[in-house]
């Protein structure tokens, strides 16, 4: 038998292996008509942004801050920084240290926040707690190892509006470069951290800020603390970006995207497409082709390179985690799972449809949250 040819995208390089993928009489796939809808909702005129930012301003009258903002030492996060603080916002700038950052990284937000007189709080971790839970996911065999940070990111963030009575929180998403990653590639839910780790790991978890759904729910409809992503309401040109920083703040570029850490690096590009056969630059590529930031052409010609990661972060990830190379390739070998083979909140998002549309509407939720996790 022959191999069977993947349906591609007759716009972006999606193709028939990207989870939930179908296309219409024209060839171009539902990502792609998503992303045309969010175009539609998300202008770029500039009067959006400015009504945000006021309604931020207004929210923070009499108090030490108007929001927060989490920050990597990324691209997007310091470029979205350095734009609000044009508009006069004040921030506190929290970044979540899960002890896996380049060099790069930390000079970058070391520079960002002092030329940008930001406040800034890092929130540090119990690393054996947290290298349990990494090592747990490793060993559910499922894509979603890099969770732990995402969550752990949203709680902190969540935590640090809640102490300082802010009713916002700055999120440097933009689907125009990021795009969003399909749900049968990743899921993340606090249960599903509980789930895992009561079942692979050995360390409790007494100081990880998980992202409960008690939690999450009194955050979002009894204090009313606001997820918002401004980077949808500019147009965002990626590496006109990165040239901005480098020439007005020293800012560096260190790679590749969420390269700045070294665990979602290996994440990203040595355990997703050597274990699950997942490539994030398809996701990546694509959004940026439906944006006009990168030809079609040209990502067709990029994707056939497979990515690369230094072999000393394998073998970082290999001693910190305390696996033995034996260990570690049997990691790799074991059959695959998915969030499903797990206890996770999903049946309760599913549920509960009507009342994160409501969420929704009230600006509480982001639209790709409610297109992911609902369905």
């Amino acid at each position: 038998m022959g191999v069977k040819m993947r349906k591609i995208c007759s716009r972006c390089i999606y193709d028939t292996h990207i989870p939930g993928i179908s296309f219409d009489g024209e060839g171009i796939c539902n990502y792609c008509r998503i992303h045309e809808k969010m175009e539609r909702d998300y202008p770029t005129s500039g009067r959006e942004l400015d009504e945000m930012v006021d309604a931020i301003k207004r929210s923070g009258k009499g108090k030490r801050y108007d929001c927060v903002i989490g920050v990597s030492g990324g691209c997007d996060s310091s470029y979205l920084m350095w734009k609000l603080k044009e508009k006069g916002l004040r921030m506190l700038a929290v970044h979540w240290d899960n002890n896996w950052n380049t060099k790069t990284a930390e000079e970058n937000m070391r520079k960002m926040v002092e030329k940008l007189n930001v406040d800034f709080i890092r929130i540090g971790i119990d690393r054996e707690e947290y290298d349990d839970l990494c090592k747990s996911f490793l060993k559910a065999s499922t894509p979603d190892a890099d969770i732990p940070n995402d969550i752990a990111i949203t709680t902190v963030l969540y935590e640090m509006a809640e102490a300082f009575n802010v009713k916002y929180i700055i999120n440097g998403h933009s689907f125009r470069t990021e795009g969003f990653t399909p749900l049968g590639w990743t899921y993340m839910d606090g249960k599903y951290i509980e789930s895992v780790h009561n079942k692979f790991g050995s360390v409790p978890l007494k100081r990880f800020p998980n992202l409960l759904i008690d939690k999450w729910l009194k955050w979002l409809t009894k204090d009313k603390i606001k997820r918002v992503r401004p980077l949808y309401y500019i147009d965002y040109q990626k590496q006109k970006a990165k040239e901005e920083l480098n020439e007005r703040f020293g800012w560096e570029w260190y790679g590749g995207h969420h390269a700045e850490n070294r665990y979602t690096k290996f994440v990203s590009n040595y355990l997703w497409p050597k274990k699950f056969g997942i490539d994030l630059r398809y996701v990546e590529y694509s959004a940026l082709i439906r944006s006009g930031q990168m030809t079609r052409e040209e990502a067709l010609e990029k994707i056939k390179k497979p990515p690369t990661i230094e072999e000393d972060i394998i073998e970082e990830v290999k001693r910190r985690l305390g696996l033995t190379d034996e260990e570690f390739e049997d990691i790799m070998k074991q059959p695959i799972k998915t969030h499903r083979d797990y206890e996770t909140y999903h049946p309760y998002f599913k549920r509960n449809k009507a009342m994160f549309k409501d969420m929704l509407d009230k600006g509480l939720i982001p639209e790709t949250f409610y297109v992911k996790y609902t369905r």
